[in-house]
């Protein structure tokens, strides 16, 4: 299981169906969890870890691993249980998030399964608005929780949000149409951003958690009458999504006579390195890498002008 690069090709079939491959692994206990195999480079035994002064409490150290200095996660310590403690016997798993490559220590790797996005379910309301699960979702009639690691990557890293002056400078002036996008994530963090970053520019939005209830938004306007056209100027929308991912989405609304001409970026934490093929094969406009507040900006204000 160490190397998946190898695979991304074929993974890369999924695109379009609804599918995805979870890691599963344990961080103490019983509990499962996953990960999107798409963002995962290996899984290994931990290396050995060189400490951090003044590093966050959750980062254990950081490692030289095919060349490259990374900083390795306590994933339980992160979403708030306790540590997988001593890192013998430990595994770290190697993932690209947001343009950036980082470990993340569990305490056990289980295996990789093929479900269906529409088998992923958003956490369930009584989990709370703190809550670290993005989703949840069975295998062989156990619970899978999947971790929202943007909110952890946040958290530890930190995250600017702020527009450039000199591109929020060029938002519409008051008293003149404000353009409307709608957002699909189902990362409360990344909804965040996205928000934080379009009211910067001057641009309005409409929030969607997943692709399925972005479809209804935008088939429900249509049923009203509403020209989706010049409603609304864009389609942000994330690629990993419960119920119905991004690549979905865009192929469902390709084939909606009254939605087909929406313009769509796809924005997701997911690497670039295969994500401009698949953004052509399902009819997406563009695409473009998570975070950064001036380049979602300048793509936006490309996009809608």
């Amino acid at each position: 299981m160490s190397s998946m690069i190898d695979g991304v090709d074929q993974r890369t079939n999924l695109a379009g169906t609804n599918r995805l491959e979870l890691l599963l692994f344990r961080l103490g206990g019983v509990q499962l969890y996953g990960i999107n195999v798409f963002k995962v480079r290996e899984a290994i035994p931990c290396p050995a870890l060189t400490n951090m002064p003044n590093a966050h409490r959750v980062i254990k150290g950081v490692a030289s691993i095919r060349g490259k200095t990374v900083s390795i996660v306590d994933l339980a310590e992160s979403i708030g249980r306790r540590s997988v403690g001593d890192t013998q016997d430990k595994f770290v798993i190697l993932t690209e998030y947001n343009r950036t490559v980082q470990g993340f220590l569990v305490s056990a790797v289980d295996r990789i399964v093929n479900i269906s996005w529409s088998d992923v379910l958003p956490p369930p309301a009584a989990s709370g608005a703190n809550t670290y699960m993005t989703a949840i979702t069975k295998v062989d009639d156990q619970l899978i929780q999947i971790i929202d690691v943007e909110q952890v990557l946040a958290e530890v890293m930190g995250m600017n949000t702020d527009v450039s002056s000199d591109i929020a400078d060029e938002a519409a002036p008051p008293g003149e149409q404000r353009k409307h996008i709608l957002v699909a994530d189902d990362s409360s963090v990344a909804r965040n951003q996205i928000k934080r970053t379009l009211d910067q520019i001057g641009v309005d939005s409409t929030i969607a958690k997943n692709g399925r209830e972005a479809l209804e938004i935008l088939q429900g306007w249509a049923q009203q009458g509403i020209n989706i056209s010049e409603h609304v100027s864009l389609l942000i929308s994330d690629i990993e999504m419960p119920e119905m991912d991004g690549y979905t989405l865009t192929s469902e609304i390709r084939k909606d006579p009254a939605l087909k001409d929406l313009q769509i970026l796809l924005h997701t934490s997911m690497s670039g390195t295969f994500n401009e093929a698949l953004v052509q094969k399902v009819g997406a406009d563009h695409f473009l890498p998570k975070f950064s507040a001036d380049e979602l900006a300048t793509a936006v204000k490309s996009l809608i002008e």
